[in-house]
């Protein structure tokens, strides 16, 4: 571990000579590019200084109880290495932390795509429940939340709905939501109060762009039709509604909720782009772990991973086995129990992977 830390420390005072080197002064897209890499070091490299430090004191503290014949001052150094030995023990920890590799998508935006699955009417009333649940924990975080296409029910639920979350660091928080989103609730249509079991699967994918994935001509079909629902005289008139499909591998993006056939073009394209980065992904991970995946935070579309129990007030989440029994509250956006612990879980999970791969 501590190679690897070194090798980046020495890696950082390059970026720090190369930043400042004439050659290099007027370049201004090698020295952002120099900037930015330096930037995603510096808190490991402080880090790693500050422990380096406590260490030396340490080893002086320790040769200084050696030598000390006084009582009083080899207490007094006996505390000093009591303190120091617990610091440099956390410094290692935290360091241990650090070096686990991040997901390179975790600061981007989110496209997110919410279906209602089994239970009829009421999965649709869910499914708009589980939307206004998103919209509000991203309005508490800051976030922005922009409809890309909608289905309703016409009852005031959602056959679907995609959407997309743009704010830093929306992926790393949302990526956990993948997954059967389960709830057992009374409808309002049941006239003799029974509880109803339904199922909605949330989808969570990681904008893209062209850079990160390649994208060919020749492998897209595209579509146009005129845009149905809601959205005024000119979705009737023009055809502004696309429908994208991938050949290659089959998947199909629709999108009509924008005004102009561009703007549905350009979204259906980012959509098609997240979805295609999600599968190879996928394909991969599936490589690396011989189908072995696990159980935090794979984006299983089958995996049943919470429920929403209304007459218990209960929101479980049976990843990490965590209730929540104040259910109004988690419905208003009140997520981060759950995410929190998930995020902690998939770090030490692949903290351990690190491990076992050293």
């Amino acid at each position: 571990m501590f190679e690897k830390l070194a090798a980046i420390e020495a890696r950082y005072d390059e970026l720090e000579r190369l930043m400042s080197d004439p050659a290099n002064v007027n370049d201004y897209a090698k020295v952002t590019e120099y900037s930015k890499e330096r930037a995603t070091l510096s808190e490991l490299v402080d880090l790693f200084r500050d422990y380096k430090k406590q260490s030396q004191e340490l080893d002086d503290a320790q040769k200084l109880l050696e030598d000390e014949s006084d009582p009083e001052l080899a207490a007094m150094a006996s505390e000093e290495i009591a303190s120091l030995n617990a610091s440099t023990v956390a410094l290692t920890e935290q360091l241990k932390i650090l070096l686990v590799p991040k997901d390179p998508r975790d600061e981007k935006n989110v496209i997110m795509e919410i279906r209602a699955g089994a239970g009829g009417d009421e999965a649709g009333l869910f499914a708009a429940d589980l939307f206004r649940m998103y919209s509000y924990y991203a309005q508490n975080r800051g976030w922005k939340v922009e409809v890309i296409d909608q289905s309703d029910t016409g009852i005031g639920g959602l056959k679907q709905i995609t959407f997309e979350v743009k704010g830093k660091g929306a992926y790393s928080r949302l990526k956990y939501e993948s997954g059967v989103h389960r709830v057992q609730r009374v409808p309002e249509t049941e006239a003799q109060g029974r509880i109803h079991t339904s199922t909605i699967t949330v989808a969570v994918l990681a904008e893209m762009n062209e850079v990160d994935v390649q994208l060919r001509p020749e492998d897209i079909q595209e579509e146009f039709t005129r845009a149905s629902g809601a959205g005024g005289q000119h979705v009737q008139k023009n055809s502004t509604a696309v429908r994208v499909v991938h050949i290659p591998s089959g998947l199909v993006v629709e999108v009509q909720d924008e005004r102009s056939q561009l703007q549905n073009r350009l979204r259906a394209r980012q959509i098609l782009l997240a979805r295609l980065y999600d599968l190879e992904m996928e394909k991969v991970k599936a490589e690396q772990e011989g189908e072995r995946r696990s159980q935090v935070g794979t984006g299983d579309r089958s995996e049943k991973i919470r429920t929403y129990n209304y007459p218990q007030n209960r929101v479980t989440d049976h990843r990490i086995n965590v209730s929540n029994y104040n259910l109004p509250a988690v419905m208003d956006g009140d997520l981060d129990s759950f995410v929190d612990e998930l995020a902690q879980r998939d770090q030490a999970d692949r903290l351990t992977s690190g491990n076992d791969e050293d």
